[in-house]
């Protein structure tokens, strides 16, 4: 089992990770932490790496279950997010198969950051037709359950913006899901 925390388009180190363990747990047990990738992704921009981060609701800083955590609709951070996505990842191999049906999913209306994360990743691992799902812990595991894979592990692979900036490590698994598609389902192989 490979257990982790939520997280907003998960990196891809993560992806892999799971897919050689054949089954995932998200960390549902935890006070939400300031930082990581709950509510951040890292994605290939034309300028370089882009980070965006799902904006929330008040009490973002106190100690409270990760399940309860809200997502702020103060901005327009939906479309910002899409467009970003479509920017950087429209002219990849793969946009035309996953785009719309992945933009489809996120543009759905976010309220709770745990579910909303679970509903993207849910998407991409059904996009892929892979029979691994997403579930949750039934009980706290702890802050090290799992050992979450080094995001800069990944193989490198052909990127959209590589002959710019060279391989980009690092990234979400959009990256991998928009470049390779179901060829991605094959790096964990090579991965572990």
């Amino acid at each position: 089992m490979f257990t982790s925390p939520t997280a907003y388009f998960p990196p891809l180190s993560w992806f892999l990770a799971a897919l050689s363990h054949a089954d995932w747990r998200w960390e549902a047990h935890e006070n939400y932490q300031k930082g990581g990738w709950r509510n951040r992704c890292r994605i290939a921009g034309p300028n370089g790496p882009l980070l965006l981060s799902i904006p929330l609701a008040g009490g973002k800083h106190r100690q409270m279950p990760v399940r309860e955590v809200r997502v702020s609709h103060h901005s327009d951070w939906q479309r910002q997010h899409a467009q970003a996505i479509r920017s950087a990842y429209g002219r990849a191999p793969y946009f035309e198969h996953y785009g719309e049906p992945l933009l489809e999913t996120a543009a759905q209306h976010a309220v709770y950051l745990f579910d909303y994360n679970l509903a993207l990743t849910d998407r991409i691992l059904q996009l892929l037709g892979t029979s691994l799902r997403v579930g949750t812990t039934d009980t706290f595991l702890g802050a090290d359950a799992g050992a979450v894979p080094n995001p800069e592990a990944v193989p490198p692979y052909r990127q959209v913006f590589e002959d710019r900036h060279g391989f980009q490590p690092g990234l979400s698994v959009l990256d991998g899901l928009f470049c390779l598609g179901p060829e991605l389902l094959l790096l964990p192989n090579d991965y572990l």
